[in-house]
């Protein structure tokens, strides 16, 4: 039976942050190229197409398409985390990771609570590891990973 080590608030917190930087290394030059630094001065929340292209859909699609092929964002694999199936430790489905990612929606609502759930989960899951039936995992073991009995 392997010692499957769940990944926590804190680790998960810094795979994030990580994240967060690297999209707005991207983001923040196209947007002062595009609207000017007028841009960062507005307090309209949406200024037109690429506002909502390069600051929702993009971060959206790259995010999905980073757990369809890699199962982890750069700051997951920077941070040795892996997404995998709830159930059986394999490769979650292309829909459970697309919900998973609309999950995020009902994990942050209700004051961010279904993110700081993964602090008192037995298996370290928020809400919408719960929801897409998904858990993230340290990925530093040397066997492949199998939850038999670990629910």
């Amino acid at each position: 039976m392997n010692n499957i080590e769940y990944a926590g608030f804190w680790i998960r917190t810094g795979a994030a942050i990580i994240d967060s930087i690297l999209m707005l290394i991207i983001v923040l030059p196209l947007m002062t190229a595009i609207y000017g630094t007028e841009y960062w001065d507005t307090d309209s929340i949406i200024l037109g197409f690429w506002d909502v292209l390069l600051n929702y859909i993009l971060p959206a699609c790259a995010v999905i398409l980073f757990w369809i092929y890699k199962s982890a964002t750069p700051g997951k694999m920077a941070t040795k985390l892996t997404i995998v199936d709830a159930k059986t430790g394999g490769k979650p489905s292309t829909g459970q990771l697309i919900g998973r990612y609309l999950a995020y929606y009902v994990s942050i609502i209700p004051l961010g609570m279904g993110i700081i759930w993964v602090g008192i989960d037995k298996r370290k899951q928020d809400w919408h590891d719960k929801l897409a039936g998904t858990v993230v995992i340290r990925n530093n073991q040397s066997e492949p990973v199998t939850f038999e009995n670990q629910q």
